[in-house]
């Protein structure tokens, strides 16, 4: 297995990333440098978390250099239309602190304001071809928003960033990836952020995973990590605790079998609190007009 994935535009990404969502602004350069140092090359950060500017800030610390490390951002709802995404783009560059984002993607789809939807992503091919953004994708995409957005722009999304973990492996928002060519990239990739009606658990304590984890001397969220990477998924867990941190990133030396990987995904429930994804969060957003 690989530590990197190819893109479908040839872009090279590291397949395991450190996540800052919900990751407080003054937690935030601490766990981006931990992980910098620990080894992480790829971060993965938001317009709408509020940490952009100390993502960029605990990179400037680090001493790597920029090259090195792959930064990917989102672009938020109210910042969709064609001129709003292009400007999106100049604010997450300029918080940042960089001239060009490795990966910038669409945070949702907006059923209700799909044209903006497209608009948005048409600006991110405009930034793509203009080389400001080296590669573009949607995060929380259904399958059928993805089949609208295709057939309306030009450029395939390289990613489709959505909740993907053993409790709710996302069967057709995979093969609908896998269709365009979409990298599948998890959030909540070891579980734990829902309640999952009629298990007694989560996928941080299911005896499964526990049971693997104790054949490699492994904890069950890295047992979870490495069953993404050897079903080619980029990763994203998040943490702000250094030795969380290093932990999710000290998989690379284990494999499972293959009946190993059938256990872990024969342990799908089926989508949680949220069975349409993303469309739900369309709730209450007050999108301005063109």
């Amino acid at each position: 297995m690989t530590t990197t994935i190819t893109l479908n535009n040839g872009v090279t990404m590291p397949a395991l990333g450190l996540g800052v969502f919900q990751t407080p602004p003054e937690q935030t350069v601490a766990a981006v440098q931990t992980a910098l140092e620990v080894g992480y090359r790829h971060i993965d950060t938001a317009a709408a978390y509020g940490n952009e500017r100390e993502v960029g800030e605990a990179i400037r610390r680090s001493g790597i250099d920029r090259d090195d490390i792959f930064i990917e951002t989102k672009v938020w709802v109210t910042d969709y239309g064609y001129d709003q995404t292009l400007h999106a783009f100049d604010k997450s560059a300029r918080k940042l602190g960089v001239d060009r984002i490795d990966l910038l993607i669409l945070h949702q789809a907006l059923p209700a304001h799909f044209d903006r939807t497209v608009a948005a992503y048409q600006a991110l091919e405009k930034l793509l071809a203009d080389g400001k953004v080296r590669a573009i994708g949607v995060s929380n995409f259904l399958p059928i928003r993805l089949d609208e957005l295709t057939a309306r722009t030009d450029i395939v999304p390289a990613v489709n960033q959505i909740e993907l973990h053993p409790y709710n492996i996302r069967p057709q928002s995979q093969a609908a990836n896998a269709k365009h060519g979409i990298l599948t990239q998890a959030w909540a990739p070891i579980g734990g952020i829902r309640h999952y009606s009629g298990s007694p658990q989560t996928p941080l304590t299911d005896p499964v995973i526990t049971a693997i984890g104790d054949q490699y001397g492994k904890t069950t969220a890295q047992v979870m990590l490495r069953w993404h990477l050897q079903q080619s998924r980029s990763a994203i867990p998040k943490s702000v605790r250094a030795e969380r941190i290093t932990e999710n990133f000290d998989v690379f030396d284990f494999h499972l079998t293959d009946d190993e990987l059938a256990r872990i995904d024969a342990l799908h429930i089926g989508d949680t609190m949220n069975p349409d994804e993303m469309d739900f969060l369309s709730f209450d957003i007050t999108v301005p007009e063109a």
